[in-house]
Order: C-alpha cells, then structure tokens, then sequence
C-alpha cells in the first residue's frame, strides 16, 4: 500500500459517521472527528494541497464553512491568496449571490466582487462533493469574475449522489480522496 493509500485510510478511519443529521434519512460524515486530532489535521491538509504544488493557484476559494478549515491552509502551503465564500448577509463590500439547492435544502452563497480578479487561476475547495450544488454555485460566481477555475478539491466524495457529473459542464478536475 502507497503512502498516500495509507494516509487516505487512517483519514477514512478518523471520520464519523452520523445517521439522521440534519434530517430523517441523511447520513452525515463529520469530519471534525480529525480536525481533533493533529496528524489527520495535517495529513488532511497536505494531501488535499499535494496534486497543487507547482500549479500556479493564485487564489484558494473555499465555501463556508468547512472548507474553510481546510482552504486557508491550503492557500498558506501554495503561497496563493485565500477567499471566502460565505452564506448571505456575511460580507460587507461588493458581492455576487447564488442561491443553490442542497441535498436537503435551499441556500445562498456570496463572494466579494473583488475577490478574484480576470485571469487568476482559482482552486476552490470544500470538505464534501455530494449534489454539487455549493460547488456548482462557487464555479458560477469564480466565472462570473472571469477567474481561471484549476480544479475542485475535496476530502470526501459521495459519487452516488451525482456532485461529479454536475460539475461537468464547468471543465474542471475534481479531485477527491475519500468516497463512500
């Protein structure tokens, strides 16, 4: 087994798993279960930068609010920028706005206009790929702003429910580690 093989394991292992969050019939994977412990806390964060190293990302995009646990450090490690997406009403200046659906509710999400500037190339990353909505509404915006998407990166992946294919459309790699 490779080492990233090994890393991905003990990642799996350290997650947990929360049936009936937030609703009836939703099976939750919480991953503050390894933001607790500091080795999953490091190895998260090296292995979602690892395929980035070398690109060229100028700005780390990442949805509230676990992604921002895991964006910031990423944008540290590149040596790239580092901005928010947050729900409505958080940010004060110049903002665009999408409403979304999730795999069990509506939301909105808003970015400073002068968070990305045209032709910056832009990593956006979040904890979990499951619909696609956040991601798909992060990408309407980073277009919108004319930046560069490079790639999606996510811990966990949850193929059955159809977030890869809804990306599609944007022509970016998504590259995640965990699938269950």
């Amino acid at each position: 087994m490779s080492e990233q093989q090994d890393t991905v394991e003990r990642l799996r292992a350290g997650i947990r798993e929360v049936p009936g969050f937030p609703y009836e019939g939703i099976l939750f994977y919480d991953i503050t279960t390894i933001l607790k412990v500091p080795r999953l806390f490091r190895e998260s964060i090296d292995i979602l930068a690892s395929p980035f190293h070398g690109s060229q990302v100028d700005v780390v995009v990442a949805m509230e609010s676990r992604g921002f646990i895991f964006g910031a450090p990423i944008a540290y490690l590149l040596g790239a920028g580092f901005a928010p997406i947050r729900k409505l009403g958080k940010l004060p200046a110049d903002k665009i706005t999408r409403e979304y659906t999730l795999e069990y509710a509506t939301n909105t999400l808003e970015l400073h206009r002068d968070a990305v500037e045209p032709g910056q190339r832009v990593l956006l990353v979040d904890d979990l790929l499951a619909t696609g909505g956040t991601i798909a509404a992060s990408l309407d915006i980073v277009c919108e702003l004319q930046g560069v998407p490079v790639a999606v990166a996510v811990l966990v992946e949850r193929p059955a429910l159809g977030g890869r294919a809804r990306l599609e459309p944007y022509g970016v790699d998504v590259i995640s580690f965990i699938s269950y």
